[in-house]
């Protein structure tokens, strides 16, 4: 018996990828965006309440700590923590031109 003669894949119709500017660009992905939360304007008295009891018992406090725990916006932030200055619940420990950092305020 004569051995079996290997059959040669068919020559497809498409050409061969050849290097150079043949091939499809890629597709950069868009990425993820983050959403974006709805933070108050104005504080109603549940906020204020919360304000008041919860916010002087921080370790650290910085409107963007309070922007971010009561759900309220920058510049509402950075009048509470006024309010709180004035009525001696908190005070500065370091300000510069674009972050106050404050800490309760203690006895000594």
């Amino acid at each position: 018996m004569a051995p079996k003669k290997e059959k040669a894949p068919p020559p497809s119709s498409k050409p061969a990828k050849s290097g150079g500017g043949k091939q499809k660009k890629k597709k950069w992905s868009k990425g993820k965006q983050k959403e974006k939360v709805n933070n108050m304007v104005l504080l109603d008295q549940a906020s204020y309440d919360k304000l008041l009891s919860e916010a002087p018992k921080y370790k650290l406090i910085t409107p963007s700590i309070l922007s971010d725990r009561l759900r309220v916006n920058g510049s509402l932030a950075r009048k509470a923590i006024k309010d709180l200055m004035a009525r001696g619940l908190i005070r500065m420990v370091s300000s510069h031109s674009s972050q106050q950092i404050y800490t309760r305020a203690t006895n000594t």
